[in-house]
């Protein structure tokens, strides 16, 4: 690493900054690194050295996050190296991988876990999905005009039964047919560019920052963007709720506050762009797609580290797979 920081330095003119590394999360693919000059700009260096991933696809990333900033996104920036590069591929340390840098903006704010889950004094918790809603909304209606250079894979080139059958063992049978006739279905939708494009495909708030001083949110990492459905990251948005209606016990009234928390998302994303009754209707679908999207993640995950899947991380989303519990189970 300490090679490979030399390099970063010398890329990104850092020589005078201070470096935090930040602990990563399980299941992470990145190392972070904060960034500080002087004492008080931040910005945020991801070191991404897997090796799972091209430098097409970093590069198709880091381009839809500068069109999204230079066109008004709430988006963190990312900031170009002294040699003009979005991603820059330095040498690794020893087993001869390549290490792939960006640097980025930091999102003005803090994550809204690290307020103990409160909001702005004083201000209405509507703002925030509403506020939600609309930054989604403004990355989707950018989306819908952007042409790339270099392009993210679309969802059916790992979304399928050949990689998913290599992956999912066999004696998760009945999952695999569940995520199989689900696959079915998506086949069906249309992929008009009014409904499909490049999504962020991880909005949830882990990812984004609220400036507690306005409520203005902007959203970072999209490692994760891929070319979907815009429904995948409003199914995502309502999932996400559920956090927020844990308290209450009656089933009923659990599932109507999540509907009124969707429908202020709604309405900022409305203010931005447009999504179809057709497609709204179909939301108990996306939310399956979401959740084969957790399945997968942890399968991938548990391959990743060398380790058995430990079942009980992907029961409930499994069980209302093959059972055909619609919204997740939750308020059913």
């Amino acid at each position: 690493m300490k090679k490979i920081l030399e390099q970063v330095k010398a890329l990104y003119s850092m020589e005078d900054c201070t470096l935090t590394p930040v602990s990563g999360h399980e299941g992470g693919r990145n190392r972070i690194i904060i960034v500080s000059r002087n004492g008080d700009k931040q910005y945020v260096l991801r070191i991404s050295a897997l090796g799972d991933r091209s430098e097409n696809d970093y590069l198709a990333e880091t381009e839809f996050i500068r069109f999204l900033a230079k066109n008004g996104a709430p988006v963190a920036d990312v900031i170009p190296s002294v040699k003009g590069r979005l991603v820059e591929c330095v040498e690794a340390d020893a087993d001869g991988k390549a290490v792939y840098v960006s640097l980025f903006a930091y999102a003005k704010g803090i994550l809204i876990a690290d307020n103990g889950y409160r909001y702005r004094e004083g201000v209405p918790l509507s703002e925030y999905f509403y506020n939600t809603g609309k930054a989604l909304g403004a990355i989707h209606r950018l989306s819908k005009a952007y042409t790339p250079v270099h392009a993210r894979p679309d969802y059916f080139d790992k979304y399928n039964m050949t990689y998913l059958n290599s992956l999912i063992p066999d004696e998760y049978g009945e999952l695999k047919t569940a995520i199989a006739k689900r696959l079915d279905e998506f086949h069906t939708l249309s992929m008009d560019k009014s409904c499909y494009g490049l999504v962020h495909f991880d909005f949830s708030d882990g990812n984004y920052h609220i400036d507690m001083d306005t409520g203005t949110i902007t959203v970072f990492d999209f490692d994760n963007c891929v070319n979907c459905w815009y429904m995948f990251d409003l199914a995502n948005l309502w999932l996400h709720n559920e956090g927020w209606t844990r308290q209450e016990n009656d089933p009923g009234k659990r599932f109507a506050l999540m509907r009124q928390c969707f429908d202020l998302q709604l309405q900022g994303y409305r203010t931005e762009t447009d999504i179809s009754e057709e497609m709204l209707n179909k939301l108990p679908l996306f939310i399956d797609m979401v959740l084969i999207e957790n399945i997968v993640d942890e399968f991938e995950c548990a391959a990743r580290e060398g380790e058995e899947l430990d079942y009980e991380d992907i029961e409930n989303a499994a069980e209302c797979l093959i059972h055909d519990i619609s919204f997740a189970g939750i308020g059913q």
